[in-house]
């Protein structure tokens, strides 16, 4: 297509980087990327899409949910003022992600910038925050390098560029010859040899090595498995490290943190020499402060920002293990490793196991197990996004990576809503995988005008929800801090009303014996299914190692219901979780 106007320029360039769509909705200040992007004719003639969402917010998910599933560059964009503002929650989600987006912040006439014209803004600041890259373009012969430079920054340093156009500089005649975009490689981040002959002799000279994987192992599986073989450790990891190392893997302890389960923070504290490989575990609170710490990443930054170290290493993960595994001593004790796994098989049977086999003729629905029915029916290459809160719970503990299968949540900014419209960048990244929204019924509502998007479309999502009709983790919050809980109660919704009414196949199911067909029905159907699944509001999750102050503080706030008058409510609640309470035994002493 030639260039005519800058508009047209910037769309060229799109194309010319593999860009297929742009998830947005129109505006006055974006009419000439719109009108552009039509004239490209689509997809399907080798242009662009454009991706008509209810709200901008969805568009940023959606685009970030795309760049992750393919590695490649996704767009969104938004018209000035209040819709590209809307792209902002998004956006933050992409760049903590590390998810490679560019985003069009179409902006009022450049001749009205700082008059407080209608719906003025100022796009170039606002979207510092959350971007590697945030630029105005403010002429034409401006233009091709400010795009070049913007899809440089969300490729190379896997995250949000953003770039602001003013509407009638769109419109202006191109000026300029856009620089060709050149694909690469990642490199390869070589440690320095003296700091992995230091982590080896700290692996040699300790007794009991646990470690601790997060995303950044991805391409490192095979080495991380040989080092902990090597070395008898215990292997834990987190909830974004979960799809690359948990598969098939004979060292494997779970998770810790608030949706831990397993044993990883008894093999975490019990050891003498924890190994941090590739993550970026926010939360230090579950890490341990008396066991002598070593960490590798890529990133020098995140290097010690969680927990003091005793030794680094930076380097990528793969270069690190491959200088250091031939350097480390095999242990023949292997003791610590076989008390690590026998205390993990042990809570996956008590505490993860307990809902999955004793409920399925009990009401309300316990999510655990309509969660593990799921995980059976679902495809073995299936991608599943995940709302944040009681969903990440579930689908940590429940649903089983396998090499194939790809997990997308809003893992670091924790947003709401992020479920839905991940699953429709996903799909349409993806036309051929099976791909499956876990939505709560809390963030399905928040961005519910996205089922009009999947209706629109026809994008053959399958969503299930888990409908408690409560926003489950704001009140097991609430409980642990001896909180009765409050505000966190919504009327019921029959959400497979909702899609029934937009014509998309649907199914609500109140009673357990109904979960597998319903669910089989929805995967198979070939369009968009909706599954609404009642489940009990009162089924929370509290990890397997918990403080006595945490307890206390469930205890303390029940005994408030009571006194509140909320016998009933306190009752069933104590039915809901007596298994997930732990016995004194596994308190932690530290609490």
């Amino acid at each position: 297509m030639a260039a005519e106007t800058v508009a047209d320029q910037i769309v060229s360039q799109l194309v010319a980087a593999g860009v297929r769509r742009i998830y947005g909705i129109v505006g006055d200040s974006l009419n000439p990327i719109v009108d552009a992007v039509r004239r490209t004719g689509g997809a399907g003639t080798g242009g662009i899409d454009w991706i008509h969402v209810r709200h901008e917010e969805a568009a940023a998910f959606a685009a970030s949910a795309e760049a992750q599933i393919t590695g490649e560059l996704a767009v969104c964009a938004g018209s000035c003022g209040p819709g590209n503002l809307h792209l902002i929650n998004g956006l933050y989600d992409a760049n903590r992600s590390g998810a490679p987006v560019l985003a069009i912040a179409s902006h009022i006439p450049s001749t009205q910038i700082g008059t407080g014209y209608f719906q003025e803004t100022h796009p170039d600041r606002l979207f510092v925050d959350c971007s590697q890259y945030a630029e105005m373009i403010s002429t034409p012969a401006q233009s091709p390098r400010i795009v070049h430079t913007a899809m440089q920054h969300a490729l190379g340093r896997s995250g949000v560029a953003v770039i602001t156009l003013p509407g009638d500089i769109a419109d202006y005649p191109a000026a300029g010859t856009p620089p060709t975009l050149v694909g690469t490689r990642p490199p390869a981040v070589v440690p320095d040899d003296a700091d992995v002959r230091a982590l080896a002799d700290a692996i040699n000279g300790a007794e009991r090595v646990a470690i601790f994987a997060g995303m950044g192992v991805r391409g490192a599986r095979d080495e991380l498995l040989a080092l902990a073989d090597t070395v008898a450790a215990p292997m834990g990891h987190t909830l974004r490290g979960k799809e690359w190392i948990q598969y098939d893997n004979p060292f494997d302890v779970g998770m810790t943190g608030l949706l831990g389960y397993g044993a990883a923070h008894d093999g975490m504290h019990g050891a003498d020499l924890l190994l941090l490989v590739g993550t970026d575990f926010p939360y230090d609170q579950f890490l341990p402060a008396d066991v002598r710490t070593a960490q590798i990443d890529v990133a020098r930054e995140r290097l010690g920002r969680r927990t003091s170290l005793d030794l680094a290493v930076h380097g990528d993960t793969v270069s690190t293990l491959r200088a250091l595994n031939p350097l480390v001593h095999r242990k023949t004790d292997r003791a610590f490793l076989d008390q690590s796994l026998d205390r993990h098989r042990t809570l996956m049977e008590k505490v993860v196991g307990a809902y999955t086999s004793p409920v399925k003729q009990r009401t309300p629905i316990h999510p655990e197990y309509a969660a593990s029915i799921l995980d059976d029916l679902a495809a073995e290459d299936a991608v599943f996004t995940a709302d944040t809160g009681m969903c990440n719970v579930w689908t940590a503990r429940y649903l089983n990576p396998n090499g194939s299968r790809r997990f997308l949540s809003s893992a670091l900014h924790g947003s709401m809503a992020n479920a839905l419209p991940h699953a429709i960048g996903a799909q349409l990244a993806a036309p051929d995988r099976q791909v499956i929204s876990v939505s709560g019924d809390g963030g399905l509502s928040m961005l519910l005008g996205e089922l009009v998007t999947v209706a629109s479309f026809r994008i053959p999502v399958k969503i299930v929800v888990f409908n408690n009709s409560t926003l489950g983790m704001v009140k097991l919050e609430m409980l642990v801090d001896g909180l009765p809980d409050f505000g966190v109660d919504v009327p019921a919704v029959d959400y497979a009303a909702v899609a029934n009414a937009l014509g998309i196949f649907s199914r609500r199911i109140e009673d357990p014996g109904d979960i597998e067909t319903g669910l089989r029905e929805a995967l198979a159907h070939p369009g968009p299914a909706l599954v609404d699944l009642v489940t009990d509001p009162n089924a929370l999750s509290l990890p397997p190692t918990i403080t006595g102050g945490q307890v206390k503080g469930f205890a303390l706030a029940m005994s408030k219901m009571v006194m509140n008058g909320g016998v009933g409510e306190a009752v069933q609640m104590a039915k809901s979780n007596l298994r997930n309470i732990p016995r004194p035994s596994q308190f932690d002493p530290r609490g």
